[in-house]
């Protein structure tokens, strides 16, 4: 059987698992890199950008903060003027037709809500939001990127310019180009400001986790879309699914963690793949 024809057959299989109850669906980096929105990992599970930075490093060190700052300061527009691949609504419209439940993220992008999808559990957070870490105070992404500005009249524009684009609304600067970038305190209690999204070396809320798992113990199976398991966070819901004899299906580009126990696999853009599933299953957009 041909490679074209074998993800044919898996999304044909993967339609009528669908028709037998709604799957929970696990999303990652993969699902927005059509929106412009680089992924941590190439299709072989191998870093593609520096490490990101370590939860208490950032709480630790103003240097490691200043660096944080300046590089999102340059990469957030990138965020936040994305918008929703066809993949992001393909998902949508399978969802509004209950062929999908709850949809679980490990992106912090804020595409599933763009798209129109309103059942969603951000297990890492979202980075339009800011939140300090002393008073728990919660400003808006954008407003802080106002006062960024504001700290910061001099950033060298050919500096912004020549930045490339990297996971998360980072972006890649030389070093020595944010020595001297300045970074606001909380307005209310001059405290910490931190993306309010979960940080490498950080925990998942346990409510989120909480939510994540019932999710998938409801559903009648989980759907996996762009994202290699690599991590835990992700990986223990197919785990979970697996364990309670439900079907593990993966729409992915390269290898996954949770590859020896799939039920199918397609090896197809997320976007096209779930184009396709959407029409065998007769939704139409």
């Amino acid at each position: 059987m041909t490679e074209h024809a074998t993800a044919s057959h898996d999304i044909e299989r993967l339609a009528v698992l669908l028709s037998g109850g709604p799957f929970a669906v696990l999303t990652g980096a993969g699902l927005s890199t059509a929106s412009g929105i680089p992924a941590y990992r190439d299709r072989h599970g191998q870093w593609q950008h520096r490490k990101p930075i370590q939860h208490q490093d950032f709480l630790k060190s103003e240097t490691v903060r200043r660096r944080y700052w300046a590089r999102s300061f340059v990469g957030w527009p990138r965020v936040a003027q994305a918008q929703p691949s066809d993949g992001h609504a393909a998902l949508t419209h399978l969802w509004r037709a209950a062929a999908l439940g709850a949809l679980i993220t490990q992106n912090v992008d804020g595409l599933h809500q763009k798209a129109g999808c309103d059942d969603v559990i951000e297990l890492h957070g979202g980075i339009d939001q800011v939140r300090c870490m002393a008073c728990q105070q919660v400003y808006a992404r954008a407003l802080v990127q106002q006062w960024l500005a504001q700290c910061n009249p001099d950033f060298a524009s050919d500096t912004v310019g020549a930045a490339g684009p990297a996971p998360d609304g980072d972006a890649q600067l030389e070093d020595a180009s944010y020595a001297g970038f300045r970074i606001p305190a909380c307005p209310a209690c001059e405290g910490i400001l931190k993306p309010d999204v979960v940080f490498f070396g950080d925990n998942v809320p346990r409510e989120r986790v909480a939510g994540a798992m019932q999710a998938v113990e409801q559903a009648h199976g989980l759907l996996v879309v762009g994202s290699s398991l690599t991590v835990y966070s992700g990986y223990r819901f197919a785990e979970q699914a697996h364990r309670l004899g439900k079907p593990v299906v993966a729409i992915n580009q390269g290898v996954t963690r949770a590859d020896p126990i799939l039920r199918a696999k397609i090896e197809l853009d997320c976007n096209h793949a779930l184009a396709r599933l959407c029409q065998a299953l007769s939704i139409q957009p």
